[in-house]
């Protein structure tokens, strides 16, 4: 089973560890050995959703947005970043220089054309820019990938 992630980054510190765990348990339902997932490894939901596979003892696959793009990433989160990138069993590029939203939207339609499932860590609200996941999710649907919503109850974004 492929299973891929997109989700909000620069969630507040009191959403971290529900959304950990709730990932964590999605994650363990899935046959460890038959597992895949597929991330851009950024900071939030996607480090934390590959984190939990590899756990689990599944495997990981990055879709890298562009040659830049973890220089557009926060400083702390490089050596993360890295960590997870060395440890992904296959690496897919989009051939873009820089890490721009658009760059983000094609890595999304990359990932989700990857995937048999799509994790959306999404408040349901609309994207903030091209490329965000409420952008990844609607495409996911239009071209038939299964998304499912991961969000606390009665949570809010920042």
């Amino acid at each position: 089973m492929r299973v891929g992630i997109t989700g909000h980054r620069g969630l507040s510190d009191a959403l971290e560890q529900p959304l950990r765990q709730e990932l964590a348990e999605i994650v363990g339902a899935y046959e460890r050995d038959a597992l895949i997932g597929v991330s851009c490894l950024a900071d939030g939901p996607d480090a934390w959703f590959a984190r939990a596979v590899l756990d689990h003892g599944g495997r990981i696959e990055a879709v890298v947005p562009a040659r830049e793009y973890r220089d557009g990433l926060p400083d702390w989160h490089h050596e993360t970043y890295d960590d997870l990138l060395r440890r992904a069993s296959d690496v897919h590029h989009t051939g873009l220089e820089t890490s721009t939203e658009h760059a983000h939207m094609v890595s999304g339609e990359l990932l989700v054309g990857l995937v048999d499932e799509l994790l959306a860590v999404w408040d349901g609200g609309p994207a903030r820019g091209l490329g965000g996941t409420a952008d990844v999710v609607a495409y996911a649907r239009r071209v038939g990938v299964p998304v499912r919503v991961v969000w606390p109850a009665g949570a809010t974004r920042d």
